[in-house]
């Protein structure tokens, strides 16, 4: 077996561990899970952290387990939220822990000798009866042990509700469960669940008279300061219905040099001496933005497909390449939104394209001052050299705007090297 502790640690994945985790690990193969929170019908990149230790978990020659907490987001847990969030109905919850057991099937190995196993807690709390699990619970846990966690010490000011409150309670049930059903000694979860997975511990301790492991990871954390997972419009998702291949794939492409050589690390499962060297060869070319591509690449196929991430490639050649109006006639409609999504748009008619008496006219009039102000600014960018449209430069401001709309609908006006705009036909 790998050493599974020491492979978290290089890859500056570990937080904290509980004494005698890596000892147990290292002893014989061992059983270990974690935690998904099926509140959407998709994990966002904020998860990957946790499903990338399963899958290192695994490949060093451990069981892995994935809990869908179909159960315990009926509740909701305070860990890090500064208020109480909104309760999902039982069907709900259902659709989302099928759509995120189709996602986190795509990494682990659900065969074999350590196969991957994956469990809904919905499935014990179902038919515990509120009275029976006081009495056979809460029982060992006491309000004092409880009170001293800094989940809900840093809710009491703004309120804790009851539910909130007995959270720990059920995570923890959740390990004495698979601890006595599965043979399961270990926990794993964001440095943010440590109060929670010491709950469980300390339940195998105290009632099953058990002894139970805990590892938490790190917070991944951008270089520049900013939430690592978060754009402007929100979570990047594994969903390709919710973010695009094309926008997952471009996240990547866009971290820094020094967020690229700590995600590798963390997102991939390249060996250490191919990061190192790869991190090498970087720093002799960074423009080519080699540590980027490797990540983009492993991840975009990993979580989508080949032929997906192929296409991103393609889109961001074309798009932001030196390519043709004819290369971008190539383009499918969702790639070409995706890749202008969050870029200043301007809808207007067929007629009004029709009618509009220069490309002067079209880039400030008709459009609203959608790419200039003014006329007097446009015609000058003009003359300049820095304008085109659909990849063509525009010599002419004042020739009538004559060009083949892409998918029939659309027309990309570029202002520069580096601003885009996107203008809608209807």
């Amino acid at each position: 077996m790998k050493n599974f502790v020491e492979e978290m640690r290089w890859r500056g994945m570990l937080h904290d561990l509980m004494p005698g985790t890596e000892e147990q690990l290292l002893k014989e193969s061992t059983s270990g899970y974690i935690g998904f929170d099926p509140t959407a019908d998709s994990l966002h990149i904020g998860h990957l952290t946790q499903i990338m230790t399963l899958l290192n978990f695994q490949r060093a020659g451990h069981k892995p387990f994935a809990l869908v907490g179909g159960a315990t987001g009926m509740v909701g847990d305070p860990s890090g939220k500064s208020a109480e969030r909104n309760l999902l109905s039982e069907e709900i919850l259902q659709h989302n822990v099928e759509c995120v057991r189709g996602q986190l099937e795509k990494f682990l190995d659900f065969s074999g000798s350590n196969a991957a196993e994956m469990v809904n807690n919905y499935d014990w709390f179902k038919e515990f009866r509120f009275l029976d699990f006081i009495r056979d619970v809460g029982k060992h846990i006491t309000v004092n042990y409880m009170m001293a966690k800094d989940s809900v010490q840093k809710r009491l000011e703004s309120g804790l509700s009851f539910t909130e409150f007995t959270y720990q309670l059920v995570q923890g049930y959740d390990f004495y469960w698979l601890y006595q059903n599965k043979g399961c000694k270990l926990q794993m979860g964001g440095s943010d669940q440590w109060g929670n997975i010491v709950t469980g511990t300390e339940l195998i301790r105290r009632k099953a008279d058990g002894n139970a492991f805990a590892l938490t990871t790190r917070l991944i954390t951008k270089a520049d300061g900013t939430k690592f997972g978060k754009t402007e419009g929100g979570n990047v998702w594994l969903d390709p219905k919710r973010t695009s291949p094309y926008s997952f794939y471009q996240y990547w492409m866009n971290t820094s040099d020094e967020d690229a050589a700590n995600f590798i690390r963390i997102f991939t499962q390249r060996s250490r001496e191919e990061i190192e060297a790869l991190i090498a060869e970087h720093s002799k070319a960074e423009h080519e933005r080699k540590l980027q591509r490797a990540l983009a690449e492993d991840i975009t196929v990993r979580v989508h497909s080949r032929q997906d991430y192929d296409g991103a490639v393609k889109a961001s050649t074309i798009l932001f390449g030196n390519s043709t109006a004819d290369d971008l006639q190539t383009l499918d409609e969702s790639i070409l939104l995706s890749a202008f999504e969050g870029v200043p748009q301007k809808r207007i008619s067929r007629s009004s394209l029709e009618s509009c008496a220069s490309v002067i006219d079209l880039l400030s009039v008709t459009t609203d001052g959608l790419v200039f102000p003014s006329k007097g600014e446009a015609r000058k960018m003009i003359q300049g050299g820095g304008v085109s449209i659909n990849k063509t430069k525009i010599s002419d401001g004042n020739a009538k705007p004559e060009y083949s709309l892409l998918r029939n609908k659309y027309l990309i006006a570029q202002k520069g090297k580096t601003k885009y705009y996107l203008i809608v036909v209807e």
